[in-house]
């Protein structure tokens, strides 16, 4: 069987990313391929390593509070690439922004606290489902 290939990345001028590290660990041992960008990662530069990568899955970590300014570009670039993966988000989202990050096309959205076997089990049921 295919391994899932997920891309972790951490839009905007967000530093900080040990939740993001915590859950790319997590997704790797769960036997998924794992790609983490980094920080401080561009919509643009954040497409062109889907892109590059092939990737199933795209996982984005925010704490800023830009995700509804950064998301938008990210989703649409995606499908001007002719990609349709499976997007998440994780972060400091507040519960009012989940429904329009849905709209625009993020499946998942996964607060503080959420338990890495959760995000594991939500791709794994989606990515087979595609």
């Amino acid at each position: 069987m295919k391994k899932i290939r997920v891309l972790v990345a951490k839009p905007g001028l967000d530093g900080h990313d040990r939740g993001a590290k915590v859950v790319a660990r997590a997704l790797r041992d769960a036997g998924m391929e794992v790609i983490y960008t980094g920080i401080r990662q561009t919509p643009e530069m954040i497409v062109k390593a889907a892109v590059q990568e092939s990737v199933d899955v795209v996982g984005l970590s925010i704490l800023s509070g830009a995700h509804l300014q950064i998301f938008p570009s990210i989703v649409k670039g995606l499908k001007d690439a002719g990609m349709e993966p499976l997007i998440i988000a994780g972060g400091i989202i507040p519960d009012d922004d989940v429904q329009p990050l849905n709209k625009m096309g993020v499946k998942g959205v996964f607060g503080p606290g959420t338990h890495t076997g959760d995000i594991i089990k939500f791709i794994e049921k989606e990515v087979v489902a595609k």
